[in-house]
C-alpha cells in the first residue's frame, strides 16, 4: 500500500511484478495486485506446471533485464508468459511498475495483456 500512497492511487488498482521458474525451469511473470502475494498452486495450474518457485533475487537482473523493485512485464529481456490477475478487469486502468524503481505507469488492463500477450487469470494468494 506504501505504493499506492506514494503514486496517489487506490491500493487495489497497484500491481507488482513477480517472476518464478518452473519445474520445467521454464520462466513465468505474474502480475497481482500490490497487497497480495502469488498463489504458487494456482500458478503453476495456470501454466501447466507441477510447481513454481519465486526466481531467486540475484538472478532477476540476468533473467529480465530490471532489478528488485522496478521489475515490469513491459520490455522483458526475453518474451516470458505472462498472467496478470484476473481482478485488473475490473478497472480502466491499473499501475504497475515502469521498468525502474520509483517509476510507475498507468494502462487499460486489456490494452497491457494486448500489447504483452498476458493473460487474465485467479492467481493472488487468498
Amino acid at each position: 500500500y506504501e505504493v499506492a500512497e506514494k503514486i496517489g492511487k487506490l491500493p487495489e488498482t497497484v500491481f507488482k511484478t513477480l517472476v518464478t521458474v518452473g519445474h520445467s525451469k521454464k520462466y513465468y511473470v505474474f502480475v497481482v495486485p500490490a497487497g497480495y502475494d502469488l498463489d504458487l498452486k494456482k500458478g503453476a495450474r495456470v501454466c501447466g506446471e507441477k510447481n513454481l518457485e519465486m526466481l531467486p533475487m540475484k538472478q532477476l537482473l540476468s533473467v529480465t533485464g530490471y532489478m528488485h523493485g522496478g521489475c515490469s512485464p513491459i520490455g522483458l529481456k526475453k518474451p516470458f508468459p505472462v498472467y496478470i490477475d484476473e481482478s485488473a478487469e475490473r478497472f480502466e486502468k491499473i499501475f504497475l511498475s515502469a521498468g525502474k524503481i520509483g517509476v510507475s505507469i498507468g494502462i487499460n488492463p486489456i490494452t497491457l495483456s494486448k500489447c504483452i500477450q498476458a493473460r487474465f487469470a485467479d492467481i493472488k494468494a487468498l
